[in-house]
């Protein structure tokens, strides 16, 4: 078998890389007037659960909407955030059919059977919209962490770039603590000439494929650019890389010790969480997802169970006890992160919980049901008015969710997916 080059690779990898913002796409940048009144940056953090959630526990009583609801057992560890977080019913992608790709399309809505012909499509994610925005700044645009490979169903991203291709996350906090913290000894003339290099070769690819662009078919017409398109986002990763090289990376007021390689469950997510606030308090990035564990979150809370078994509980005592338990381990642990999220001051006296939207969730409500998707939303960054059970009108569409936290964040996008409107009441006390 032939030796791949290191052209042929750069030609086969670039749908790949995580930086696909350009102007042409058509996001218009714009400051709201809550952001023109403060120097604390806005933030987004997405948290995908994969497998759902125990429906008979972690819905509020559909006939006590509004603030005057009774948390479910599996959210009460929230009580003491009762009114800094919203909790919705009825929301939903209609485009769902697929009752195992969960997390494939939490962040986009998409409709994978939209181009005929094709078994799978997916469009760019709610994150990466935010990220087109937020990015410019930090020295990442955005930043992904996968929590293994039993954490969902479908491929292993909930982030997807504007092609609609899926963005690799990192698949441990160990991998993130290095990525935000760690120095490269490397002298700086020499990652200099690295990215000269790759320059050089992306520069020898866009020839080649340049010089047969002529002849073809209006398909391969449309293949080629995309590719094009892809080449221009690592040109926009290679120029980024380029800005930051000579700028050390930040350290954290209190220093995170690293996170061994053997963490997993809740040991993890309690280290994701401390990450991502880190991140933010550096200034690192501002844009955050993070596909939650599954097997090894439900195994470290003594269940034998894995987290698929743990959707199909219905009818079944024992699954249900433990469906619960991991249910209510979530709510501890996120009421754990927005206490930090209080707690830490941005330069201009607000709390970073007051600059970020938070959505925690997931695509599948249980089993492999994809209507009234579970979703929780906490946070500051994006003007809503919490502390009340939003029970929506049915097959409500979640897109109009995403395009409420992108334009209450400052993010001036016409439209988002599936959507239909922003949700007004959450704008509204």
């Amino acid at each position: 078998m032939k030796t791949p080059t290191r052209r042929a690779f750069l030609a086969s990898s670039s749908a790949f890389i995580a930086l696909p913002f350009l102007e042409s796409f058509g996001y218009r940048r714009f400051a709201t007037a809550a952001a023109a009144t403060t120097s604390a940056p806005k933030r987004m953090i997405f948290l995908g659960m994969g497998y759902g959630v125990t429906s008979e526990s972690w819905y509020p009583n559909l006939e006590t909407p509004g603030y005057d609801y009774e948390l479910p057992e599996s959210l009460k560890p929230l009580a003491r955030y009762k009114q800094d977080i919203t909790v919705f019913q009825n929301l939903e992608h209609a485009h769902s059919r697929d009752g195992h790709s969960g997390s494939t399309f939490w962040l986009t809505g998409a409709d994978r059977y939209a181009i005929p012909g094709q078994s799978f499509h997916n469009s760019i994610s709610a994150d990466q919209v935010a990220a087109a925005q937020f990015g410019n700044e930090t020295r990442f645009t955005s930043l992904h962490l996968n929590g293994g490979n039993d954490n969902g169903h479908g491929p292993g991203s909930i982030s997807w770039n504007n092609q609609g291709k899926p963005i690799a996350g990192m698949p441990h906090p160990v991998a993130m603590y290095h990525k935000l913290f760690s120095s490269d000894n490397m002298p700086l003339a020499e990652r200099q000439a690295l990215l000269a290099d790759d320059r050089s070769a992306l520069d020898t690819v866009l020839s080649d494929a340049r010089s047969v662009t002529k002849g073809l078919t209006k398909t391969d017409k449309d293949k080629i650019d995309e590719y094009f398109q892809s080449i221009r986002e690592i040109e926009i990763r290679i120029a980024k890389d380029e800005q930051w090289l000579s700028v050390p990376k930040k350290q954290p007021a209190s220093p995170i010790k690293e996170p061994s390689e053997t963490l997993e469950g809740i040991p993890e997510v309690e280290m994701a969480y401390e990450l991502m606030l880190a991140a933010m308090q550096t200034d690192a990035s501002r844009v955050f997802t993070y596909r939650m564990p599954g097997d090894s979150f439900v195994s470290s809370l003594g269940s034998s169970y894995s987290a698929h078994n743990l959707s199909h509980h219905p009818g079944s005592p024992e699954r249900t006890r433990d469906s619960i338990l991991r249910d209510q381990k979530n709510a501890e642990l996120l009421a754990g992160f927005i206490r930090k999220l209080k707690a830490s001051k941005e330069p201009d006296g607000s709390s970073l919980y007051d600059n970020v939207s938070l959505a925690f969730g997931s695509n599948l409500r249980t089993v492999h049901s994809l209507d009234n998707c579970p979703t929780l939303v906490t946070g500051g960054g994006a003007g809503f008015q919490h502390g009340r059970h939003l029970v929506m009108e049915a097959k409500t569409p979640l897109c109009n969710l995403w395009l409420s936290m992108l334009r209450g964040s400052g993010v001036n996008v016409p439209s988002f997916g599936d959507a239909n409107g922003i949700i007004d009441e959450l704008f509204q006390a």
